[in-house]
């Protein structure tokens, strides 16, 4: 789908990136709903904008993913819906673009460089977020993370030094509708301390933001 690969967002580098507080607990309905009680992470793609070096992360789907926990080169992400999903997207909100995408790890996978490799293809400089789903500590466990290339050896890697600062951003009319929605969904929003928190943050911190 051309449409996607050849949209144009700021090469800058990346500085900082914002997270809409509905993204985190729409990937935490998505995980419950489909990962729970399993050792499998959930792994989607990340919409918004790109300006100025920071990435403005305000919508998010999941798409179908498998790997083999045996062999990490063993995976498969079906971009075929990812396109056909972004297509639906785009109807209703033509200035969301790809971002990069996410995965609820926890932390860093061994083939994540390779599903990143795949990401750019739509954008040119693709963010990873990493949400721990069911953090054990206190705060909002999320990591994010883009690509740097390696002179010496040619060739892509994450490192400490390339995981970002982030902040979460709060639009009252948005996140209070989005979240109310799917927190009835979510019949016990016990099953994870993230989906706490993050209506606490949602309820009790948003005219920070406005």
């Amino acid at each position: 789908m051309d449409v996607i690969k050849t949209q144009q967002i700021s090469a800058r580098p990346i500085e900082k990136v914002v997270v809409h507080p509905l993204v985190l607990l729409s990937i935490v309905d998505n995980y419950n709903r489909v990962a729970k009680d399993t050792r499998k992470r959930v792994v989607g793609v990340l919409l918004g904008s790109a300006s100025k070096g920071i990435v403005d992360v305000s919508n998010s789907y999941a798409v179908p993913f498998e790997e083999d926990e045996k062999d990490p080169s063993i995976w498969f992400l079906d971009h075929n819906y990812h396109e056909s999903m972004f297509s639906m997207f785009k109807r209703i909100n033509a200035k969301e673009h790809v971002v990069g995408w996410y995965s609820t790890g926890p932390k860093l996978k061994e083939n994540d460089l390779d599903i990143h490799g795949l990401f750019s293809d739509y954008v040119p400089n693709p963010v990873l977020v990493i949400i721990d789903v069911q953090p054990v500590e206190l705060g909002i466990p999320t990591k994010a993370y883009y690509a740097v290339e390696e002179v010496k050896e040619q060739t892509w890697n994450f490192s400490v030094d390339t995981e970002l600062p982030y902040l979460f951003s709060f639009s009252f009319a948005l996140s209070i509708i989005g979240v109310e929605h799917l927190l009835r969904d979510v019949k016990d929003t016990t099953i994870s301390t993230l989906a706490t928190e993050v209506t606490y943050l949602d309820k009790a911190h948003m005219f920070l933001f406005l």
